[in-house]
Parts: structure tokens; C-alpha cells; sequence
């Protein structure tokens, strides 16, 4: 009898053709609307899925877990894992996969995008001109900031940072420093770039800070209000990994008196809720978590997490387990 797959969203059609190529059932969720943990439950359980491909806002837990005896496997489409409990997974005999390294390219892209708009104050600019505020060019105006000699700060070089950091020294002659828990020889050669001593020297150090590390416990507020104040008054911060590793609520506050200079996120705390005052404010520019919004990198994602689950059904260990 064929493996029943359900996934949870519409992703690239790459991913249903693979499936069905090695002899899968598949069912995808066609609504536009994200699905609630209860939802989800009840249409899984009643289809007996033996796999479920799942996004990075369906919450896997215990009760899940428990409520899905037939799943021997979810696999994530998505580069992030927080949704998931692997190790109550484990307990279970259940494996959990992700699709790590598809779209470091597209990530890295966007952070630098945000770092431009921060400093030249493309945003602002839109905005002024759509308000019909612009009545002629004057040349005291959007003074914005330039790059070359500046020093962005890295945290966290994985994939993603050491692409940041390529792309800042070797376009726009940025000074890069890092923090991680592990010395990147590689992106020292290739840039330039420093091992600072402690996160907080980084802060204390950089014109621009940028997130690249996962969620986890010890990243929760990693970027909380003591840290905020460590940073220059005309630094920005730019978050590209996970909302929760930024403080929301104190960032807001940082930006409100200018504790900070301003704030590029592409994921928020607690989505797709902003933290309240955040939308508000002119000196920090808000995306919708599409940083890895490419076709490029969707695509790949499709493939890796279909990839995925055909070699756990063929007895394989796959490549982007993560339990």
C-alpha cells in the first residue's frame, strides 16, 4: 500500500512530482489561510498520513505528536526548526527534518538589501514622495550614510553570515567582525574578518549588527534592552534569522529614544503580530519574512524537502535530519 504525504501549504509543484514519481499518495492543504495546531490534527489524523511536510509556523509538540500515532516522519520546509520538538520526536521514534543550506543565497541577498535601504533611506524616501511631500530636489535632504569603512558585525557565521560578509567587505569595503562559539578561518581569508572576544564587544564595536544564528534557548532575547544599550547611538540592527532572538518590545523602546539609530526585521517576535508602536516608527523597516522569498530557493527547498522524506521511506537517514 502506497505512503499517504499530507503538506500543510501549497510550496512549489517540484515537490508533489517527486513524491509521486516514487509511488507517494499526496494531499496538500489548498487554503489560503494558515491552519490552526486542532485543524491540522483532525485532517491528518483522519488521512492516516504516514508523512507530513510541515511549515515553520505549524507547531509540532508532544500533544502532536501523541495525536498522530501513523506519522513516522515531518519534515519542515523551512531552513528553521523552532516549530518542532525534536526531542519528544525522538521519544516517539518519529524523525524531524529541515531544509538546511537551500537559501543562504537569498537570506544573505536580503540582509544586505535592508543594510542599503538603512543607510541610504530608500523607505523614508518612498514614502515622502507617495505622501506627496516632494516639491523639488533640495540638497540638504535624506542625508544617508555611507558603507565603505563602516563595521558590520556579525552574529553567528554560518551559511548565511559568511555570504553577508563576503558580499559587504567585497562590495562596499565594509570592516566585518563576527561572534560565534566557533573561529571561521575561512571568512577571516576571504574578508577581512575579525573574531570579536564576546557579544558584547561586537555591539559595543559595529555600525551595523546583523542576526544569523537559530532559535534557541540560550538565543532567546539574545538582543534584549542591556544589549541594546551597549550598541552606538548611530548603529542599526538587522534581523534576518528568528523574531524571538530580538526583544520586541525593547527594540521599539531603543528606537523610540534613540538608543539606536534604526532597525531593519524581516521576522518579528511573535508572528504575525508586531509588538505595538513598532509599526509606527520611521527609522526601522518592516518585511513580511521573505528573506527567502526567491523562486530559486523555493524551489530548492521543495526539492530537499521531498528529497527528504523519499529517503526515510527508502530506509535512508536523510540529510537535513535534525533528531
Amino acid at each position: 500500500m502506497p505512503k499517504k504525504i499530507f503538506i500543510t501549504r501549497k510550496i512549489p509543484a517540484i515537490a508533489e512530482e517527486m513524491l509521486r514519481a516514487k509511488g507517494f499518495e499526496v494531499d496538500v492543504f489548498e487554503k489560503e489561510s494558515i491552519p490552526k495546531q486542532k485543524k491540522l490534527i483532525k485532517i491528518i489524523k483522519k488521512g492516516q498520513y504516514d508523512g507530513v511536510i510541515t511549515m515553520i509556523n505549524d507547531e509540532v509538540d508532544a500533544d502532536m505528536l501523541d495525536a498522530l500515532p501513523s506519522v513516522k516522519i515531518f519534515a519542515n520546509f523551512g531552513v528553521g526548526f523552532n516549530n518542532f520538538k525534536p526531542g519528544e520526536a525522538q521519544k516517539r521514534g518519529v524523525v524531524m527534518t529541515n531544509t538546511g543550506g537551500t537559501s543562504s543565497m537569498a537570506v544573505a541577498e536580503c540582509t544586505i538589501a535592508l543594510i542599503l535601504g538603512l543607510a541610504t533611506r530608500i523607505v523614508e524616501g518612498d514614502e515622502y514622495v507617495r505622501a506627496g511631500k516632494y516639491k523639488g530636489w533640495r540638497p540638504m535632504d535624506f542625508f544617508g550614510l555611507d558603507l565603505a569603512g563602516k563595521t558590520l558585525g556579525l552574529v553567528g557565521v554560518g551559511n548565511i553570515g559568511s555570504k553577508v560578509a563576503h558580499m559587504a567587505h567585497g562590495g562596499f569595503d565594509m570592516n566585518i567582525i563576527y561572534y560565534d562559539l566557533n573561529r571561521n578561518e575561512q571568512i577571516e581569508k576571504d574578508s577581512g574578518a575579525v573574531k570579536a572576544d564576546s557579544l558584547d564587544d561586537l555591539l559595543r564595536s559595529s555600525d551595523f549588527v546583523s542576526l544569523h544564528v537559530p532559535l534557541l534557548d540560550s538565543t532567546h532575547h539574545l538582543i534584549n534592552e542591556q544589549r541594546l544599550k551597549l550598541m552606538k547611538p548611530e548603529a542599526f540592527l538587522i534581523n534576518t534569522s528568528r523574531g524571538p532572538v530580538v526583544d520586541e518590545k525593547a527594540l521599539v523602546q531603543a528606537l523610540k529614544d534613540k538608543v539606536i539609530r534604526g532597525a531593519g526585521l524581516d521576522v518579528f517576535e511573535n508572528e504575525p503580530d508586531l509588538v505595538p508602536g513598532l509599526i509606527k516608527l520611521p527609522n526601522v523597516i518592516l518585511t513580511p519574512h521573505i528573506a527567502s522569498a526567491r523562486e530559486s530557493a523555493r524551489i530548492e527547498m521543495a526539492k530537499t524537502v521531498a528529497q527528504n522524506i523519499i529517503d526515510f521511506f527508502d530506509g535512508k537517514t536523510p540529510a537535513n535530519k535534525v533528531n
